[in-house]
């Protein structure tokens, strides 16, 4: 039997980076990764394996990070663990000793009760490269493929898809609009207009009923009696903790269905934490429980968990939820609170507004307009949130936004910002838009 300091089982986004904190924490113990895939995906990367990257082999975490950072890696499915002899069992048989355990299982897609979820050519977005790129050779000789979710995945699939294709696409949203969860309105009815104007339809205040054919899906059939032609079908809807091993062993598990876990990522049992998907996370706002899972937050919560492992040295203050996205070359990004989700709370809010060119002069190469909004509570000024739409440079500015949140910064204090602009890389001074947007916001609550 092998003994590790540090056993962690699942090797995704959070499982290679709490591999890597707890190597740079803890120099001299060892650390082994066991996962149940050969190959890992990038997984915000997969969409783009339909268009831009063309492949799942293009779209890989190497496994030379791990090598590089001197960590163990055994190809194999965890099924079992005994919390008191501290022992990981596998399904070939191998039996591992730990000291510590990180668990990062991650998720895995919410299937809805649809009928005819079963029929060929239906699928779900896992990570396996199996799965992947079966879709891609489906996708590459469809002709109507319908995306159930008009989230950010079902957004991005539906652009990707349409790249290159002669192909019909078609989003089905329940919610008003596309990306709902993150952003205002205004911004979901400015990237339909940019999905429609790519040809892609959008189909938004309705539900998907049933999946009609014989052996495969031919046709679509929605809340609202409505029927659409499809020969591929892509199940978007979001995704669910897997907590399958840490409810075996005896874990506890919070409100959100995932595995239960204090601010320092710390499970139940003192030996064992968990981070990513698969452990409940807290609203930065509330302190309340969250299910929010992006890949940001995972590694968020490695980089708590793997310095924690052998002494308490970082707290989780709460996720904010910082997401970005590009259509058609326009970036979409949000942190924090919608205003809608903020009034919701309890907030009484004021929004500040501005656009510029990214560049300065306007004419400079690159150039692209670009719209910033700050969502501030009126009396404190404090930020609440923020959302950028244009140029891809909102991608970056969007994290400055979350620091301001995370940092508890007013208007006021963003006004006078002190910022550094240059002419081929940023707006102008004078034009900077977080500035302007928050000097907006902090000119209204002085009204």
């Amino acid at each position: 039997m092998n003994k590790y300091d540090v056993v962690i089982i699942g090797g995704s986004a959070a499982g290679v980076t709490a591999g890597i904190t707890a190597r740079r924490h803890y120099p001299n113990k060892s650390v082994l990764v066991i996962r149940a895939e050969e190959k890992v995906m990038i997984p915000c990367g997969i969409p783009y394996i339909y268009g831009t990257v063309g492949s799942p082999d293009k779209n890989i975490v190497p496994d030379a990070v791990l090598e590089k950072n001197k960590i163990d890696l055994v190809i194999d499915v965890a099924v079992d663990i005994d919390r008191d002899k501290r022992i990981v069992k596998t399904a070939s048989g191998k039996e591992v000793e730990y000291d510590k355990l990180i668990l990062t299982t991650g998720s895995k897609p919410i299937r809805p009760p649809i009928e005819g979820l079963d029929k060929k050519n239906v699928f779900e977005i896992t990570k396996e490269v199996p799965n992947l790129s079966a879709l891609l050779e489906t996708v590459n000789s469809s002709k109507d493929l319908v995306i159930i979710g008009g989230g950010f995945i079902g957004v991005e699939f539906a652009d990707e898809c349409k790249k290159g294709r002669n192909i019909n696409v078609t989003i089905v949203e329940m919610q008003p609009t596309c990306l709902s969860g993150a952003f205002d309105e205004y911004a979901g009815v400015a990237v339909e207009k940019i999905l429609k104007e790519r040809d892609i339809n959008v189909i938004t205040k309705d539900s998907v009923k049933a999946l009609l054919g014989d052996e495969k899906v031919q046709t679509v059939k929605l809340g609202s009696g409505k029927e659409i032609k499809a020969d591929t079908v892509i199940l978007a809807i979001g995704a669910k903790a897997n907590i399958d091993l840490a409810q075996k062993i005896g874990l506890e598990i919070g409100s959100t269905n995932s595995i239960q876990v204090d601010k320092h990522m710390l499970t139940s049992d003192k030996n064992i934490f968990a981070c990513g998907d698969c452990a409940e996370t807290l609203y930065f706002f509330s302190g309340k429980p969250a299910p929010l899972k992006l890949a940001s937050i995972a590694t968020m919560h490695a980089r708590i968990a793997g310095a924690n492992l052998f002494g308490l040295r970082r707290e989780n203050q709460g996720s904010i939820g910082v997401y970005s996205t590009v259509v058609n070359e326009t970036c979409f990004a949000a942190a924090g609170l919608t205003h809608a989700a903020a009034e919701k709370a309890g907030y009484e809010v004021v929004v500040g507004e501005a656009t510029a060119p990214n560049r300065h002069p306007g004419g400079m190469p690159g150039m692209q307009e670009m719209t910033v909004h700050l969502i501030c509570e009126k009396g404190t000024g404090k930020i609440l949130g923020g959302q950028v739409y244009g140029a891809k440079s909102g991608g970056e500015l969007i994290n400055v936004i979350s620091a301001c949140i995370s940092g508890n910064m007013t208007a006021e204090q963003v006004a006078v910002f002190q910022l550094g602009t240059h002419p081929a890389l940023t707006a102008s001074p004078i034009a900077y838009q977080l500035v302007n947007a928050a000097e907006m916001a902090a000119g209204k609550m002085r009204q």
